[in-house]
């Protein structure tokens, strides 16, 4: 019989002869293939022999500062923890705070406590632990948040301030797992808000041991581990018709919430605008004065019933205890005149260093107990004081020497030196400020009250060889992205958080007040 042949179907010796073909081919290739991948990894090999890793080599040219990953809408938590981790003090305050839970048994266990997680990423990302990742993922520390029952979504847009007392206030919680309630007798914490020298706090401490017949019960060591950004707010209100002072209040702080006043026209808003707004005394009408009653019911005849004399007081606000470091956050939110939220845009000027002495509250001098000018407390003699509060003196009045050299906001990045301890100690006639702080970073928000992007302007990490020193290299951090910046950059943006440490001059030692105060 014969076969038809249907069409697409190949003589079997010609399908012999297509699969010789075909195998002949593919040996072939595979040897090209071969070939190539023997060449690219002798490529491979010789770029890691002359510049290594590839992805440290990405490090040393984005300054040896990892960037973070974005979970969704999580650049509210990378710029923070990028500013966090620019501040040495910090640092070290989670060092010595973590060291209790070194005895503990089970590692896991650590994992519980938020100063651990922060602690591991903000080592890493101030380069002090030896990573080869570039970029490092930060969703540990919204698990950790969570067991401190706060549930942030990586994928809602939120704010990094709040998230900034978020970290503190739950590192305040972890401090002191106890209901917070002042210590009546401690009178060590209260040392640096004395009226008095350091050196009679041990009389004032046998004084209020003697009306407790007995020592005073011991304080408990919380108390001593305040985390650097913790400070205190003074408010004290005098009646404008006897000037008659009220008892100071205290009231502690994590950052200063400056809001921006209305900018006159043709003058840019500095710094120290919105620090002058903040402390700006404010009348307060239809107050009871205790001491013009008492004046009132002097005047009167015994047994005559005396109404409470009400009167204006003026109230004024003051830095009672300022922090090592030093959180300011620039309101930029307003509202229209149909009250819906806008964002403000304008520029505040600010500086590389910042001086605050004239926002510090000093103590009032009695009477009685006033010293003379050559024994008074630096500190005191630093600014003339009236009902508690600082007085600035004009320009006239104050001796060459000890005229702002500077203000905060208007002063040239060039005249003042960013390679020393302290920029001002090459000036003979110039006073050291006793609260001088630099700039350590930026954080920076980009688009409107809706929606937008955050991103940090820090500093470098310091050289290992020289770990204490500060550098005056910038960076710009956008989630994963970082690049060099210049300081002019820097001073240029519109800044939202600013973070702040405090320096002091080569030669300048703390005095007792100010080390009671610390």
């Amino acid at each position: 019989f014969r076969v038809a042949l249907v069409p697409g179907m190949v003589p079997e010796g010609a399908g012999r002869r297509l699969l010789r073909a075909g195998a002949a081919v593919r040996s072939k290739a595979m040897r090209n293939w071969g070939v190539i991948g023997g060449v690219a990894a002798a490529v491979a090999a010789g770029m890691y022999v002359l510049w290594g890793p590839m992805t440290e080599r990405k490090r040393r040219r984005r300054g040896l500062v990892p960037g973070l990953l974005n979970l969704g809408n999580t650049c509210f938590m990378n710029s923070l923890l990028q500013g966090l981790s620019s501040c040495p003090s910090f640092i070290r305050w989670l060092e010595e705070f973590t060291a209790q839970y070194k005895a503990e048994q089970d590692p896991s266990a650590e994992r519980r406590y938020l100063s651990v997680t922060l602690l591991q990423l903000l080592r890493a990302l101030s380069g002090q632990e030896a990573s080869q990742e570039d970029v490092l993922d930060a969703s540990c520390l919204l698990e950790v948040l969570r067991l401190y029952r706060w549930q942030i979504s990586s994928f809602e847009e939120q704010d990094a301030h709040e998230l900034f007392h978020v970290l503190t206030s739950s590192l305040e919680d972890e401090r002191d797992p106890q209901p917070r309630v002042t210590h009546l007798f401690d009178v060590h914490s209260l040392e640096g808000i004395f009226p008095f020298p350091v050196e009679q706090a041990e009389v004032t401490q046998k004084h209020v041991s003697c009306r407790m017949r007995g020592s005073l019960p011991p304080v408990s060591p919380h108390w001593k581990s305040q985390h650097p950004f913790h400070g205190r707010l003074t408010s004290n209100m005098v009646c404008k018709h006897c000037d008659h002072q009220s008892p100071v209040r205290y009231d502690t702080f994590d950052s200063l919430s400056l809001s921006i006043p209305a900018a006159l026209w043709g003058r840019p808003m500095t710094l120290d605008h919105c620090l002058h707004h903040f402390i700006s005394s404010e009348s307060v009408k239809d107050v009871v004065c205790d001491n013009c009653t008492k004046i009132q019911a002097e005047g009167t005849r015994s047994g005559q019933s005396v109404e409470s004399r009400r009167s204006t007081f003026v109230k004024q606000l003051k830095l009672g205890k300022l922090p090592q470091c030093l959180c300011i956050h620039l309101q930029r939110l307003s509202w229209s005149n149909q009250g819906t939220p806008l964002k403000r845009h304008e520029h505040v000027q600010f500086s590389e260093f910042l001086s605050m002495d004239v926002y510090k509250y000093r103590v009032p001098l009695h009477k009685a107990g006033q010293s003379e000018p050559s024994q008074r407390n630096p500190e005191e003699t630093a600014a003339a004081t009236k009902d508690g509060a600082a007085v600035k003196p004009s320009d006239a009045e104050q001796p060459l020497g000890t005229r702002p050299l500077f203000l905060n906001g208007t002063s040239s990045s060039s005249f003042l030196m960013s390679s020393g301890a302290f920029p001002l100690a090459a000036l003979s006639e110039c006073t050291s400020p006793l609260y001088l702080y630099r700039l350590m970073a930026v954080v920076v928000h980009h688009g409107d009250m809706h929606s937008g992007h955050f991103v940090t302007y820090r500093r470098s990490p310091p050289p290992p060889k020289s770990p204490l020193a500060t550098s005056s290299q910038w960076l710009w951090v956008s989630d994963d992205t970082v690049r060099r910046a210049s300081l002019q950059e820097v001073l240029s943006s519109s800044a939202y958080l600013l973070f702040y440490e405090r320096v002091r001059s080569r030669g300048q030692q703390p005095s007792l007040g100010l080390r009671a105060e610390e």
